[in-house]
């Protein structure tokens, strides 16, 4: 399709009413040019697709609901979530749905912001990759996506019109980069701006983030979409580069009608963000008829299984408690409402119609059997929406089994769009009665449901073990159980730090700002950069997470031992497994600028790799690092800039786990 010779046919008020949405999920088409009609859905970890509305709420279809982000980030598996982009857009090609509006890569500033089980980590390397693979699996099948919010959106509160203001090293080397990954390995066909001011601009207006950075400098050709009602004054928007303001909305047509003739916008303005905007609904147009009519909905549950195996995070481990030993186990006690009714997502527009739920107790059971265990079940804890509960029943159990697991986290009114949480603790009649039940039996397990960091603090230490669950989506029950009884191993890790209490975090003093300005005082020092820099004490470590198995690191080799700035650089190192079970390791690779001129963190994320290995079996992980390994961005010449001199290369199991390291030299003269 010529879409500039389209555009030469158009009326201006066609041309005006493309630019805005037909209603809240539909595009404008226009038939006499063969102009067709996108419709978009919200994502990110499952087809939220609107059918009616009835009774002014809307009713939405069942679809495979995906662990969140946070959990996805948990694998630390590129290809995994890959694969899970695929199967999202088998479910939007069987309905219809040209683009998915996901990812989210919006940092982890705060582990308060209610959207946490949306975005994928504190880190932006690994949440630039993982969104670049969910980008990648999502649009191989010819669905689009829309990489969400840009820019600096890091809490809930007051979204609409809080100005984040973010010192330019901060925005560049935190809040902007898993965007500019994303962006030049994946290119998204969309990419999504944010509520929020970023230093009092309105991202939607934005032209610096929007148009400079964005288009000229990361090579952008998609188009830009609002957020739904973030557009303020839609000439403003359109000038900055924005060029789809979602949803329907009469008011942005009259703007644009009186600003082209009161000469503040221009015909060219006009057509380049149609050319833009018509482009991506034309590739979307013609994959319509490669679309596949149905999908293979067990397939995508083995696949949402796959990925909440690989998810769930075993942070603590005592006396090797898990797995559940038969040996040792003959009557096992399970607690919680969450064992019958697990909390699978967050709230907000992320949550989807589940099209089916597996439970952990019923799987939990079937497993414990097998193995002549028996199992009872009591549903005494409380839950924050429960004015009052019972404990008797399940201290009772607590007190005559020989283990317990309990289930416990957050229900998805805690953890939602729209508002933060205002604790990182649970509620205290949760944390009240894991210290009963612990009191009762010391070999307690907790598993916690949750879609970000929880403050343990005042019972961790009463308790033998913690299966961290995140939101695992709907097949999460049965890949629980699985992981409880050994049937796999576990082989998650922290995609963001768990402080020991929120008072720790490094944005505490500033977080959400006075209703007007948040500001980033803690600069590019977010998440573990925090921590190991300052040496602060944590619950668990970023990268962290525990398995049935042990791992062994060795040889080192990093080559040349001295190589220019715009040289490839190879790390190699041996992993083997010296436990007894097989089981998959998670090598991170960090970097620490040993002779900086300015401030740095302590190290790093600039690789990472899964490898699986049987008992004894050995193999060699291989990194490749070029520039961006060693860059920041300098504010004397506003690009990124590499400094001389010795730099460390750090590999371990987690951020404060180092197994080994070495130095390599780069020159920069």
């Amino acid at each position: 399709m010529d879409v500039k010779s389209l555009i030469e046919k158009m009326t201006l008020d066609e041309k005006l009413h493309l630019l805005t949405g037909k209603n809240n999920w539909e595009t404008v088409s226009v038939e006499r040019l063969g102009i067709p009609s996108l419709f978009v859905s919200d994502g990110p970890n499952g087809l939220r697709k609107v059918a009616a509305i009835v009774d002014g709420k809307e009713v939405t279809l069942k679809s495979t609901c995906f662990p969140t982000a946070s959990a996805m980030a948990a694998t630390w598996n590129t290809e995994l979530v890959q694969e899970t982009g695929e199967c999202l857009a088998e479910e939007c090609q069987a309905e219809n749905v040209d683009i998915l509006l996901g990812p989210g890569v919006n940092i982890k500033r705060t582990p308060l912001c209610g959207r946490n089980f949306e975005y994928f980590s504190e880190d932006p390397y690994l949440a630039g990759e993982l969104a670049a693979a969910y980008i990648k699996g999502v649009q191989s099948k010819e669905v689009g996506t829309s990489l969400k919010h840009y820019a600096a959106n890091n809490q809930e509160y007051d979204r609409h019109h809080i100005s984040s203001e973010v010192d330019i090293r901060a925005l560049r080397e935190i809040y902007l980069k898993p965007f500019e990954i994303a962006v030049k390995k994946a290119k998204p066909w969309t990419v999504m701006c944010s509520y929020n001011r970023i230093n009092g601009v309105y991202g939607s207006e934005h032209k610096v983030l929007l148009d400079d950075i964005l288009r000229k400098e990361w090579g952008f050709d998609g188009f830009v979409v609002s957020d739904w009602g973030a557009v303020w004054d839609r000439a403003k928007s359109l000038k900055a580069s924005l060029e789809l303001a979602m949803p329907y909305n009469e008011n942005h047509f009259r703007v644009l009608k009186k600003a082209y003739e009161d000469g503040k916008i221009t015909d060219e303005e006009i057509d380049t963000a149609l050319e833009r905007y018509l482009t991506i609904v034309f590739r979307a147009y013609n994959a319509r008829c490669k679309r596949v009519k149905e999908y293979d909905k067990e397939k995508h549950h083995e696949v949402a299984k796959k990925a909440a195996l690989e998810a769930i995070t075993l942070l603590k481990n005592d006396d090797d408690i898990l797995p559940v030993n038969k040996s040792k186990v003959k009557k096992l006690a399970i607690i919680g409402e969450f064992a019958t009714m697990p909390v699978i997502q967050g709230g907000g527009s992320a949550h989807v119609q589940p099209a089916k739920v597996d439970s952990p107790l019923d799987k939990i059971k079937e497993l414990a059997q097998k193995e002549g265990i028996e199992v009872d079940y009591a549903i005494s804890i409380s839950i924050p929406s429960h004015s009052q509960y019972n404990q008797n029943s399940a201290l009772t159990l607590a007190e005559k089994a020989d283990q317990v697991i309990m289930f416990v986290g957050n229900r998805n009114t805690i953890e939602s769009e729209g508002y933060d949480r205002t604790s990182i603790r649970l509620a205290p009649d949760v944390e009240n009665a894991i210290l009963q039940v612990a009191r009762r039996n010391p070999n307690t397990v907790v598993v916690v449901q949750a879609g970000s960091a929880i403050d343990m603090s005042c019972w961790i230490g009463k308790v033998k073990g913690v299966l961290f669950a995140w939101y695992l989506g709907q097949a999460g029950g049965s890949a629980i159980a699985e992981i409880l009884f050994g049937v796999h191993n576990p082989c998650g890790k922290t995609a963001e730090t768990f402080p020991i209490c929120l008072e720790d975090t490094p944005s505490y003093e500033t977080y959400p700002g006075d209703g007007i300005v948040s500001w980033y005082k803690e600069s590019i020092m977010v998440g573990y950069r925090y921590y190991d820099t300052f040496e602060k004490p944590v619950l668990f470590p970023f990268g962290h997470g525990l398995s049935y198995t042990q791992f062994e690191y060795s040889d080192l080799k990093i080559t040349p031992g001295a190589a220019n700035e715009n040289d490839e650089i190879t790390v190699s190192l041996s992993v083997k497994n010296t436990g007894k079970m097989q089981g998959k390791e998670i090598v991170q690779l960090y970097v620490r600028d040993m002779c900086s001129h300015v401030l740095r963190p302590y190290k790093e994320l600039k690789g990472f790799a899964k490898v699986e290995l049987k008992p004894g079996e050995k193999k060699e992980v291989t990194f490749k690092l070029n520039r961006d390994a060693f860059a920041y961005y300098s504010t004397a010449v506003n690009d990124w800039h590499v400094e001389s001199g010795d730099y460390k290369i750090l590999v371990g199991s987690s951020s404060r786990d180092i197994r080994l390291s070495g130095i390599i030299k780069i020159n920069t003269d």
